[in-house]
């Protein structure tokens, strides 16, 4: 995939720049990079991510209507364990008490939701159940809107708001998100 150096730049717009392209400056520009080669061999009509990667779903779409590709992106549930961990091959990297420690994450997301009427109290309730847990450190947490990735302050009528969060469970980074119907 590799024969020279990639060079290229993608111009994904705002969608690469809050999250984890804040956090991993560079990192969806590779993603474009990789994801492109990867569509202009296979030539699919269709791809299929799980939503996990939440953010990085909204960046292919981006470059596929960058590149004018007709591929079209079709968003995969998130697999859980039994306790509600995400699925990941990170979840191999953690301690047995880091991966004790780990299904709160998606236990906050969920359980804010449906403690809290709004977004910002909703936001500080996933902060301080998380900050708790001594294992835990949030690196970010943001409600954005489903569509434009654009951070929420309320609920709007007719769209869906997902949170997204990042936590360091010990040395491993993961990340999670759930979708919120207001």
């Amino acid at each position: 995939m590799y024969p020279e150096p990639d060079t290229r730049v993608f111009h994904l717009g705002k969608v690469a720049e809050i999250m984890e392209g804040a956090h991993r400056p560079g990192h969806f520009n590779g993603v474009a990079q990789i994801v492109s080669k990867l569509f202009f061999v296979v030539q699919p009509s269709r791809a299929y991510f799980g939503r996990k990667d939440f953010q990085q779903i909204a960046v292919i779409r981006a470059m596929v209507k960058e590149l004018g590709l007709g591929v079209e992106i079709v968003p995969c549930p998130i697999v859980r364990e039994v306790d509600g961990l995400a699925m990941s091959s990170r979840n191999q990297r953690l301690s047995p008490e880091e991966r004790k420690a780990a299904p709160l994450i998606h236990a906050a997301l969920v359980d804010a939701h449906e403690a809290e009427p709004d977004l910002e109290a909703m936001k500080l309730c996933v902060q301080q159940r998380l900050s708790k847990e001594p294992l835990l450190r949030v690196e970010y947490f943001e409600i954005v809107d489903e569509e434009t990735l654009a951070p929420l302050t309320r609920f709007v009528e007719g769209r869906k708001a997902v949170g997204c969060i990042a936590v360091y469970c010990g040395a491993v980074r993961l990340i999670d998100n759930e979708t919120y119907n207001n």
